[in-house]
């Protein structure tokens, strides 16, 4: 787990800060990069959870795919992130 420090963001709901990440650490042959996952709350309280990649620390839209082993790495990361847990539901 990656902490973090408070950081605003924009989303399409407005602009938003970030409560709470994990970074999963995935490779493809030599490319290396990380899923990320982000509680974020507006400044309306409501909260969101987004999904990205990282190549160099920057999040990126497109899609986001994680194999099977790395979802149960996602799991075991989240045990630290009480917040962004209950938000996904686990």
């Amino acid at each position: 787990m990656k902490t973090i420090t408070t950081r605003t963001v924009a989303t399409p709901w407005g602009k938003a800060r970030t409560i709470e990440q994990v970074n999963v650490g995935q490779r493809a042959g030599e490319r290396r990069f990380s899923t990320v996952v982000e509680l974020l709350e507006t400044e309306g309280g409501e909260r969101l959870v987004r999904f990205a990649y990282t190549t160099d620390g920057s999040a990126r839209r497109g899609p986001v795919t994680l194999r099977a082993k790395d979802v149960e790495r996602m799991h075991k990361l989240l045990e630290r992130t009480p917040h962004l847990q209950e938000a996904l539901g686990r």
